[in-house]
């Protein structure tokens, strides 16, 4: 059989411990070419920009034509 505590811990006591473990929202930042919402220090998904250069070469998706 396991040790078992000797009496019980308050409340208090269980905050403290589970203080630092709260959820954070991620930091966006707006892309400076085309304004969307990217994660900070990295390339744009919907233009290819980082640093003011295309580093990726987005494709375009093909218009649809109708049948």
């Amino acid at each position: 059989m396991t040790p078992l505590p000797k009496r019980k811990y308050a409340k208090a006591r269980q905050g403290k411990r589970r203080a630092h473990l709260a959820l954070t929202a991620t930091a966006t930042v707006d892309c400076p070419q085309c304004h969307t919402l990217k994660l900070p220090h990295r390339v744009c998904k919907t233009c290819g920009t980082y640093d003011g250069r295309e580093v990726l070469a987005i494709k375009k998706p093909k218009a649809k034509t109708a049948s």
